[in-house]
């Protein structure tokens, strides 16, 4: 059995919210300034309430926050848990990258073994 460290399920949340073309889009949006919910529905043929779940996904992941403004909640990107996300991959690549290094000096060596 594995365990998950807290860390791990927040990156689970953050990746299973970007799986969606219409989240990315929101966090997209987002990037560039805070939105209504009803903002951000304008955008897209859905209705309030689909897009409402969709902003809920990202609450849970971390990625959105919403805060009050008169009688307006309007979201707003939380960078950390991108940041995360971002962390992870980078890791990820510098991984691979030198796994790929360590591949193509085996194979060199081998190709100057043959000729």
């Amino acid at each position: 059995m594995t365990t998950t460290t807290v860390d791990e399920q927040r990156l689970d949340a953050v990746f299973t919210a970007l799986s969606d073309r219409t989240r990315r889009d929101i966090v997209a949006r987002l990037s560039a300034g805070e939105a209504t919910v009803t903002e951000l529905a304008d955008r897209y043929p859905m209705t309030l309430q689909a897009v409402s779940q969709h902003i809920r996904v990202l609450e849970r992941s971390g990625l959105v926050t919403r805060g009050r403004h008169r009688q307006t909640r309007p979201c707003r990107l939380e960078p950390a848990a991108l940041q995360a996300a971002n962390s992870w991959i980078e890791e990820s690549r510098r991984t691979w990258s030198e796994r790929m290094d360590r591949l193509e000096t085996h194979l060199a060596r081998l190709q100057g073994r043959e000729q």
